[in-house]
């Protein structure tokens, strides 16, 4: 990593590795499997953290990169609903309500490069600073800022993501675009750090990758995939050992910098599919029998689910076809809590929790959000489908998200029931310091 002498000063990195467990990344480092990591945790505070509610990584990066959460910046899922309306829309960049710390960063004078942070795209411009766009980005034009790093980044074919939809049907295949990506980030990473800043973020998706479609492999010493499972996040070990190298190099230590992950991961027993739950509970129904869109919902619903466990109640004045009275909301959300709660799997609970929106999200926006959440049990994937004959099932998927086993590492110990929201104002006062 090429490096020039410079004058030391307060400096910041964060280092992201996307759905990267708690758990996993003791037990690892507790196994001697990630040396660099386990000098890392034996140097500083390693926390168990929340995620997001819904623990997704476009909420969960959003709520990082804001401070704050789905009721004041606005992002609730990947995907979103237009107003008054049942029809699908993809939220962006561009949809958030907040600014993020870096930009209130960049207004204090602070040059502030973030290199692959999901939830980015398109790109805006980071004054005096620079961005390149992580997922979901569909072109990299548009997920460079400023331009003027574009061509560098098509001359070394700069790799936003792996093939998602390939690797997940070909084990082989998501191994080697793995290792593309992890090289391709290293010739970013290269492009960047010799650059003149105060703030360096850098975010790797491909352990979330892995963890999706090869989770059962590390638990497995029969695996065929066991030790290539292991060899990735020993590339991404190494990885992260330079760029901690390189950053002791600048500051002579530690401080400034951090580690996390936006949430944490499991196996999955089984695939839940809540909306179709909730047409055999009487409470959703669709105009034609094979429905696959909310569109077709009929005015007979009194609620509906948007990926992955967001419960809209089907409101009047809020959606064309509302039938629920705001005088019958708060009566419905707990008999349908209730139900939820009951929900058994051959013998096993199936829904740890369910959070009503008005108890974990404050803010202006809070309203147009879903009115419940679901927190499923570990094991139990929750999904918004419409139009499958099942509630449980399953796919090709090995591996889902966690709400409470998210990491954080820093120098300093920063307390326990750590949630992600809370890492913006710690990173922040690092520049307080001044």
């Amino acid at each position: 990593m090429g490096l020039f002498s410079r004058k030391k000063k307060n400096r910041v990195c964060v280092i992201g590795l996307d759905g990267v467990p708690y758990t996993l990344l003791k037990e690892m480092a507790g196994k001697g499997l990630i040396p660099s990591m386990e000098k890392l945790l034996q140097s500083g505070h390693l926390h168990q953290m929340k995620a997001s509610l819904p623990e997704i990584s476009a909420v969960s990066w959003t709520d990082f990169m804001t401070g704050t959460n789905p009721g004041t910046h606005g992002i609730f899922g990947f995907t979103d609903l237009w107003a008054n309306s049942y029809k699908l829309r993809f939220p962006n960049y561009l949809s958030v309500k907040e600014k993020t710390f870096w930009d209130l960063l960049a207004e204090k004078g602070k040059r502030c490069i973030v290199i692959n942070q999901p939830s980015t795209y398109p790109a805006k411009e980071i004054k005096g600073g620079a961005i390149v766009s992580g997922f979901v980005a569909i072109e990299l034009a548009k997920s460079v800022r400023p331009l003027s790093y574009l061509a560098s980044l098509e001359r070394m074919k700069y790799m936003i993501d792996i093939d998602t939809m390939k690797a997940r049907q070909d084990p082989d295949f998501l191994l080697s675009d793995l290792d593309k990506a992890l090289a391709s980030s290293r010739g970013a990473l290269d492009l960047f750090w010799k650059e003149e800043w105060d703030f360096f973020e850098f975010v790797i998706t491909g352990t979330d990758r892995i963890q999706h479609y090869l989770w059962n492999a590390y638990g497995d010493d029969a695996n065929k995939y066991h030790k290539d499972f292991i060899g990735y996040y020993q590339k991404v070990d190494a990885f992260v050992g330079e760029l901690v190298a390189s950053f002791q190099k600048l500051t002579d230590g530690e401080e400034g910098l951090f580690l996390l992950s936006d949430h944490g991961f499991t196996g999955i027993e089984q695939e839940v599919h809540l909306n179709t739950w909730l047409q055999q509970e009487g409470l959703l129904a669709f105009e034609i029998p094979e429905a696959t869109e909310l569109k077709d919902i009929s005015a007979d619903s009194k609620a509906f689910v948007l990926d992955p466990n967001r419960v809209y109640l089907n409101l009047k004045g809020k959606f064309p076809l509302g039938t629920v009275d705001e005088a019958d909301k708060k009566s419905l959300k707990e008999e349908i809590s209730r139900r939820l709660l009951a929900l058994e799997y051959n013998g096993r609970k199936v829904v740890r929790k369910v959070f009503d929106i008005d108890d974990i999200y404050s803010g202006p926006l809070t309203a147009k959000g879903p009115d419940l959440i679901v927190l499923s049990e570990y094991g139990f994937d929750l999904k918004g489908a419409v139009g499958k004959k099942k509630i449980f099932d399953r796919t090709e998927l090995q591996g889902m998200h966690t709400w409470d086993d998210a990491f954080f590492w820093a120098k300093d110990d920063h307390g326990a029931d750590l949630s992600i929201s809370r890492l913006a104002k710690i990173i922040v006062n690092r520049f307080s310091e001044e």
